[in-house]
């Protein structure tokens, strides 16, 4: 497989869309229109209004968690959520809050919470319900790049 010259990403902050060189991704780039970071290392809350921009239109992989904020295990998943974001700053986490986005709960086919979604390319490449732990996120992350041929 073919690395890309550049790459797109959209930004956590803004949500504008940037061009990045794919040699420069290891060096903290910041965006172009609000000059704040591009890869946070944390996980940024999705809504409808630009949760199709950061799973589609990113070049990196992005693992969303789908969860509520009345459902016990995803309070307890929420923090080895964030520490796994912050192992793997080169993969974007996001979180979607299904009471509040029902409409991205449907879309997604949502059945029970949590649910984590892995996307590549805009195309998912593997689910997981239930709640996992730090090291289990990171597993279940590498397991579907490695199936995603990344």
């Amino acid at each position: 497989m073919n690395t890309p010259t550049a790459l797109h990403l959209a930004c956590p902050h803004c949500h504008a869309l940037n061009r990045v060189p794919a040699s420069r991704l290891t060096d903290g780039p910041n965006c172009g229109q609000c000059h704040q970071p591009l890869l946070t290392g944390q996980p940024l809350e999705l809504t409808v209004d630009h949760a199709e921009r950061h799973i589609s239109r990113n070049d990196i992989p992005v693992v969303v968690d789908f969860w509520a904020p009345w459902c016990g295990p995803c309070q307890m998943m929420g923090p080895a959520f964030a520490q796994a974001a912050a192992a793997l700053p080169q993969v974007r986490f996001a979180k979607i809050n299904t009471q509040n986005e029902t409409t991205l709960g449907q879309r997604f086919a949502i059945r029970s919470i949590p649910t984590m979604i892995l996307f590549v390319g805009g195309r998912e490449i593997q689910r997981q319900a239930g709640a996992m732990d730090t090291a289990s996120i990171q597993r279940w992350v590498a397991a579907g790049l490695q199936k995603a041929g990344r």
